[in-house]
């Protein structure tokens, strides 16, 4: 399919730039099948029911902007995918200063060599410190995206802000952001209405930013992430769905981690490894029923991965309808619940 065909105009002032509080007060646009609903997230016990599961990604955002020097040279560098504890690919603002072997100064104690290109421009770091966690946490920044950076400076509330109530395991340049709008009181309320959770992990890389600079979805290729489900977990939700429960899973990182474990059979295998899945139209899912998600960019693929659940025609009229509605877009913004 062509790129431009997910394209749409979103007004600036439909960005939100901090998220809802308290976090479960933001919006939730229902649509089910080609049907429109507005409520909150505190509304989403009632919109589904007993015996679903809500699939959750428990990974970590770090603190992974770093700003160096090489001489007269400034850095700046975007972790992506960690390769083993001190190295890790990125990508590289003024990269052609760079070559092989070269180091570059992040302060607060860390250094990092450069060991390595990728045909896609990513560098691979080495770093190195006396005490490495400690250096790397005090030289980063929090990864805020793009759409919200180029508005606002990150300051200290981003830094529990941009964390889900779930976040426990390092590793991810990027929130699962559906997670932000979780409290304890909300899921109090599914436990109550006999709704199941379930926990993976998928660290999300700083790919999920870049835009896509091909003409057709064919020619586009993601940036592998590493995720993982456990085989407890993977025999929990499959005997959900036997007994008739829905697997709802909150965020695109927790969806396209379920379906890169799933089989021919529809059967949700343990998974432990990197993950390049890109889903656009025409793509069966086996292991998804419906998603919990926020507001996506224009030709992203994102918006390429629920008009592949819900059909294109749908999701741009609800997009339609969110902006109208004057709903809040993008990481910090409102969600969405998608049921085919």
């Amino acid at each position: 399919m062509l790129v431009a065909d997910f394209d749409f105009e979103l007004p600036p002032e439909c960005i939100a730039l901090r998220p809802a509080v308290p976090r479960d007060a933001a919006r939730l646009l229902e649509v089910h099948g080609d049907r429109l609903g507005d409520f909150t997230m505190r509304d989403l016990p009632g919109r589904l029911r007993a015996g679903d599961v809500l699939v959750i990604n428990d990974t970590r955002v770090i603190p992974a902007q770093l700003h160096g020097t090489r001489g007269a040279a400034r850095i700046g560098v975007t972790l992506h995918k960690r390769e083993a504890d001190d190295m890790w690919w990125s990508f590289v603002k003024n990269a052609r200063r760079l070559n092989i072997g070269d180091r570059v100064d992040f302060g607060a104690g860390l250094g990092g060599d450069v060991i390595a290109r990728g045909d896609d421009g990513a560098i691979l770091w080495r770093f190195s410190a006396i005490d490495l966690p400690a250096a790397m946490l005090a030289a980063g920044q929090m990864p805020l995206p793009p759409y919200i950076a180029s508005k606002r400076p990150t300051d200290a509330q981003d830094a529990a802000d941009y964390q889900t109530l779930h976040a426990a395991r390092d590793g991810a340049v990027a929130a699962p952001t559906a997670g932000l709008h979780f409290t304890p009181q909300l899921w109090a309320a599914l436990a109550a209405a006999g709704v199941a959770r379930e926990v993976v992990t998928l660290h999300v890389g700083a790919g999920t930013f870049l835009p896509v600079k091909v003409d057709d979805t064919d020619d586009h290729r993601m940036h592998a992430e590493w995720g993982s489900i456990d085989a407890a977990t993977a025999a929990r939700l499959n005997a959900a769905r036997a007994a008739g429960g829905r697997v709802i899973a909150v965020g695109t990182t927790s969806l396209r981690l379920l379906e890169s474990a799933v089989d021919a059979a529809g059967v949700i295998q343990p998974f432990s490894g990197d993950t390049a899945i890109f889903i656009t139209p025409g793509y069966r899912f086996g292991a998804i029923d419906g998603l919990i998600t926020n507001f996506h960019l224009p030709k992203s693929t994102l918006f390429m991965l629920v008009s592949a659940l819900m059909g294109l025609e749908t999701m741009q009229a609800a997009y339609a309808h969110a902006i109208a509605g004057g709903y809040r877009f993008y990481s910090y913004g409102d969600g969405s619940l998608l049921l085919p």
